[in-house]
């Protein structure tokens, strides 16, 4: 999670965490964002993660698909224009759900906002 408003890994994970979801920042630079405590890792988080929600380049993805797997998470979410298959094929065959290239905010509104 970015520290910068303008950012989507900011706005996306805020308006998750005000629809109910817990949000555990991971960013190996900050201690604390949003006042929240920001783990450096997946595998520094001390309990479950459901939904791991990535912000990241595809070519980074590989690390995070293999610490998703690590701690157990059910899913693996990339976010828009983030692909990478190899993590998609080691995700799923570890038995977590998989999207690619897909806005959490956006399937979420999607299904939920019914304003």
């Amino acid at each position: 999670m970015s520290p910068k408003s303008e950012r989507p890994s900011h706005y996306v994970s805020l308006y998750m965490q005000k629809n109910g979801y817990q949000i555990i920042p991971v960013n190996p630079g900050h201690n604390e964002i949003v006042g929240l405590k920001s783990f450096p890792s997946l595998t520094d988080i001390p309990y479950r993660v459901d939904i791991v929600n990535v912000f990241r380049r595809s070519e980074y993805v590989m690390p995070i698909a293999e610490d998703a797997v690590k701690i157990g998470a059910k899913a693996l979410w990339l976010q828009d224009g983030v692909i990478s298959d190899d993590a998609r094929q080691l995700a799923e065959n570890a038995g977590l759900m998989v999207v690619m290239n897909d806005c959490l905010l956006r399937q979420h509104l999607r299904y939920f906002d019914h304003t």
